[in-house]
């Protein structure tokens, strides 16, 4: 039996640990097979896209946010 989240989408969660400690930032995405989150404007890595002819026509970098442990992040209520 799988435990139950607590952090759902949409909830507004800090960072309590790693080097983003100490940021909030609403849930974008929950991942629940890998028990991580992935929250708006932290942890964000540049990834590098080719060029393609209709959503990105020069290629270059894109910002992305990566998945973050749910034990490093605490919800935060009231904000």
């Amino acid at each position: 039996m799988a435990n139950k989240l607590k952090i759902k989408k949409g909830d507004n969660v800090k960072i309590i640990a790693g080097d983003d400690k100490g940021k909030t930032g609403e849930v974008l995405r929950v991942l629940t097979a890998t028990r991580q989150v992935i929250v708006k404007d932290c942890k964000v890595a540049k990834k590098t896209v080719k060029p393609d002819q209709e959503s990105n026509p020069e290629g270059g970098f894109v910002n992305k946010e990566m998945p973050i442990d749910i034990s490093n992040v605490t919800k935060v209520e009231g904000e």
